[in-house]
């Protein structure tokens, strides 16, 4: 059953250097027709929706924040008037800090979004710049004032390590900071080069210097380290939050629960098929115009599959993967389907089995990636 809705706003005032998400400039785009498009899909989605219990929705992008108040105000009441509220418990919106005024953090309160995840990246300005950044410090502080004075309940920030020339004393300020500022959930990513980004082009004619593998291993460990110390669990490889603050929207994909992806590039999980919606704007308002879903492509995730997806987005978790859900959803032990790749694994000190779960062991989280290909079989 569908628990999650994903919706995608690919405007953006600023392409950032690092960014591969489906996204536009914002300026000259038909951003009010997107909005109505997206009004559109859910409509397209009705009999789903009706049969869902949605427990989280996102919105995504891009740069929803991007949007105007009155654009936003209309996403918001589209959101309310097709997407059934009764078991939502969490509503996020993605932001970047210097887009996010007083006025619009009033307006999501007032339509139930509780959760802001914002862009920070990096508390150095020098590295901001080198993202392609706009902000600044004092856009996160200004934030978090407008917060307290909207009660916002919960606020998320991202963090990048690995960055071109960044030291290992930037990250310890930008560590330092975050804590000093009390923010309740972070997420803290390596910096990864994909293909059609500015870096990507930067990097292929020789002009990007990144850190080693050695010293993102040392900033991967003295995040873990520092984030525990100052009171914050890491439930996933990249997150980390005081207790009860879990990003349940990000949990649904890592649990390989089913959800609705809406929006131009948006991906999505319903009844055992994963989907994808065209990127460009003009094919996905167009499809829609002609009352289809604007899916480009679909495929019937089978039993093997879901078993590997089971494992490889499981162990993300720290608390890893319940060999009794294993077995309840699908018919089989895990480790009568997976015996001889854990006995490896076990071996190698990479994962352990405690309370009836497989988890990475610390070690493992440093090669998050080589362990999850022990279980890609198909």
């Amino acid at each position: 059953m569908v628990r999650g809705v994903y919706i995608h706003i690919p405007f953006c005032h600023q392409i950032c250097n690092y960014c591969d998400f489906n996204k536009f400039f914002f300026q000259n785009q038909p951003v009010d027709e997107y909005i109505e498009a997206l009004g559109q899909e859910m409509v397209l989605w009705a009999d789903d929706l009706k049969n869902a219990s949605v427990e989280t929705i996102f919105i995504g992008g891009g740069t929803p924040t991007s949007l105007s108040v009155k654009q936003l105000e209309r996403l918001l009441a589209l959101i309310h008037t097709h997407i059934p509220m009764d078991s939502l418990v969490e509503f996020t919106s993605e932001a970047n800090p210097d887009e996010l005024t007083l006025e619009k953090m009033q307006l999501m309160r007032k339509f139930g979004v509780n959760r802001l995840s914002m862009g920070v990246q990096t508390f150095d300005q020098e590295l901001l710049q080198v993202l392609g950044r706009t902000h600044s410090n004092d856009h996160v502080y200004k934030v978090i004032e407008y917060a307290k004075q909207t009660n916002f309940p919960s606020i998320s920030i991202d963090l990048m390590y690995g960055l071109p020339n960044q030291t290992m004393d930037q990250w310890k300020a930008s560590l330092k900071e975050a804590f000093r500022l009390n923010i309740p959930h972070i997420s803290a990513y390596s910096l990864l080069v994909e293909p059609k980004t500015i870096f990507y082009n930067l990097l292929s004619k020789g002009k990007l210097t990144l850190p080693g593998e050695d010293l993102e291993a040392e900033m991967y460990s003295y995040l873990m380290d520092e984030m525990k110390r100052n009171g914050y669990a890491q439930y996933e490889i990249s997150n980390f939050a005081y207790k009860g603050i879990e990003s349940k929207h990000n949990l649904l994909y890592w649990d390989n629960d089913e959800y609705i992806g809406l929006g131009a590039g948006a991906h999505g999980y319903v009844n055992s098929v994963r989907y994808s919606n065209h990127g460009p704007l003009k094919k996905y308002m167009h499809t829609i115009e002609v009352d289809e879903k604007p899916i480009m492509m679909q495929k019937e995730v089978s039993q093997v599959e879901k078993m590997e997806e089971e494992m490889f987005l499981g162990l993300r978790k720290n608390e890893g993967v319940s060999l009794a859900r294993f077995e309840q959803r699908y018919g089989q032990a895990l480790q009568g389907v997976y015996g001889k790749e854990i006995d490896e694994l076990l071996e190698k000190e990479l994962v352990s089995i405690e309370n009836n779960f497989i988890k990475l062991t610390k070690r493992g989280r440093f090669v998050g990636n080589e362990v999850f290909q022990y279980f890609l079989t198909s």
